[in-house]
């Protein structure tokens, strides 16, 4: 049998030392045998290699490679779950680092690492790593806007807080409706485990985009009734005027799209 070194099987593999290193620390893959302090590693690891990054290619997080690797994962879910990892990044062309996406944004690196770090900018996994995208500089400019507008930091930060763990919960409820009404009926039939694979696949895209769209549009008419209920206590005639002409266009425009 044939057996390499670490720095022969990362060549076969095109991957770093270190990521076979890293994968080992993660359990994802099996340690070297060895001869003394030589360590070889064999066609096994190359196969699990070549699977890992196929799996990380699909946009998986390396708990759930590890799940699917391990066998621990249902056949009607690898694929659910591959679906879930790539749905917010069929249409993205270009992934960056936190770094590159300050340098994208025009910010201070300092401040996207604190803004991460409170789970305020959620990154997509992409080849098995954090990564960001065209969306996130999006949102980051526009929390720019905010700022440029007189909101101090701290305030935005704890509102960003706040509406984060309330919207965790919802999204929460949301997952686990789907995971009764949808993914446990569908696992519980008595049909093949292919054709079960592809309808969970088909109602995450359906509900998706459905949920999605439902909560922006209702919190988008929320926000718009409660500025119009604080003006018409504490704002001016002018205000409220022009208050009132900016909702009617912004829901006439909501309503044509």
């Amino acid at each position: 049998m044939e057996k390499w070194r670490v720095e022969d099987l990362a060549l076969r593999a095109d991957v770093s030392v270190d990521t076979i290193r890293f994968y080992q620390k993660r359990r994802l893959l099996s340690p070297p045998e060895r001869e003394g302090r030589v360590a070889w590693y064999g066609p096994a690891h190359l196969d699990r290699l070549t699977r890992i990054r196929e799996l990380a290619g699909q946009g998986l997080t390396l708990a759930l490679i590890g799940r699917v690797l391990d066998g621990n994962l249902d056949a009607t879910d690898a694929p659910l779950a591959a679906a879930v990892a790539a749905a917010d990044a069929e249409t993205v062309e270009e992934f960056f680092t936190l770094p590159e996406l300050a340098t994208r944004a025009d910010v201070p690196i300092e401040l996207l690492e604190t803004i991460a770090r409170e789970g305020l900018l959620i990154p997509l996994i992409h080849d098995g790593v954090p990564q960001y995208t065209s969306a996130d500089v999006a949102i980051v400019r526009q929390a720019l806007a905010l700022l440029e507008q007189g909101f101090p930091m701290p305030a935005l930060i704890a509102l960003a807080q706040e509406h984060n763990a309330d919207t965790r919960v919802i999204a929460e409820r949301a997952v686990a409706l789907f995971d009764e009404f949808v993914r446990q009926p569908l696992r519980n039939a008595d049909r093949p485990d292919d054709e079960k694979a592809r309808e969970l696949v088909a109602a995450f895209r359906v509900l998706l985009p459905a949920v999605s769209t439902l909560v922006a549009h209702h919190f988008r008419r929320v926000l718009l009734t409660v500025a119009q209920e604080h003006l018409e206590q504490v704002g001016e005639h002018a205000e409220l005027i022009a208050a009132s002409a900016e909702a009617a266009r912004l829901v006439e425009n909501d309503w044509s799209t």
